[in-house]
């Protein structure tokens, strides 16, 4: 048996080859199709269409949303320095800002019975992508003797790279992520007050924090002593 595998082996390892080429062969086509080839109707047109698409569930809760009108500029240098052009676009855009409530558990929120406060230790608010909405341009200037079409799609595409850019700075800024707690503080409260209500604590409070505002001090100040999933439980054992 262990002959004949060995005998085999060379032609066993070629077709585990051949096979990890072919499907490494399948992805790229696939990826080109989806990146690069431009899809046509019969008579040979562009034609505007989904190329790829995902749908997928989601388990954020959206807080909050950052949006205005972004400047961008760019520049670029062609001709051995002769040809200078630049361009300064200005469109809208946003940027929304999630608290995957999936990361809370039993052992984030904790119960404070001789004041009536529950507090959750949520995961920090994250800012999404930012949506740069292009279409939506209120100003395109582009300066320079000759722009070639290359230049001119250069000058595009380091815009919008721009604004990405000083887009994400932004909504990361300490100032914006500290606005994105408060709001991500109220919806939390909002969202946990219902079954607190339900279960009669309808005059509790609510504290919300994240990782950068906890600390020993706080603790302290919160006195918080007894886990939220043993209050729940004791309440549903009452009744």
């Amino acid at each position: 048996m262990a002959v004949a595998l060995k005998r085999h082996a060379g032609a066993i390892a070629a077709a585990l080859l051949l096979l990890i080429v072919g499907a490494a062969m399948l992805v790229g086509w696939h990826r080109y199709q989806r990146d690069y080839a431009v899809s046509v109707e019969d008579d040979g047109t562009a034609v505007t269409k989904l190329i790829a698409e995902r749908f997928a569930g989601a388990a954020s809760l959206k807080v909050s949303e950052l949006s205005g009108t972004i400047q961008s500029t760019a520049q670029d240098v062609r001709g051995f320095g002769w040809l200078k052009s630049d361009q300064v676009v200005k469109m809208p855009f946003s940027v929304d800002y999630f608290i995957d409530v999936s990361g809370i558990d039993a052992s984030d929120l904790e119960w404070n019975d001789k004041t009536r406060t529950l507090i959750v230790n949520a995961p920090d608010v994250k800012p999404g992508r930012p949506n740069i909405d292009e279409s939506r341009r209120t100003l395109v200037q582009t300066n320079g003797l000759i722009v070639t079409r290359k230049a001119g799609e250069e000058l595009s595409r380091r815009t919008s790279a721009h604004a990405q850019g000083r887009a994400e700075k932004e909504a990361r800024s300490p100032e914006r992520m500290a606005q994105a707690r408060d709001y991500g503080r109220a919806a939390l409260g909002r969202l946990l007050g219902a079954p607190l209500g339900a279960l009669g604590y309808g005059d509790a409070r609510v504290i919300v924090t994240f990782p950068p505002e906890r600390t020993d001090r706080n603790r302290e100040r919160w006195d918080v002593t007894t886990p939220i999933n043993e209050v729940l439980a004791n309440k549903r054992q009452s009744r």
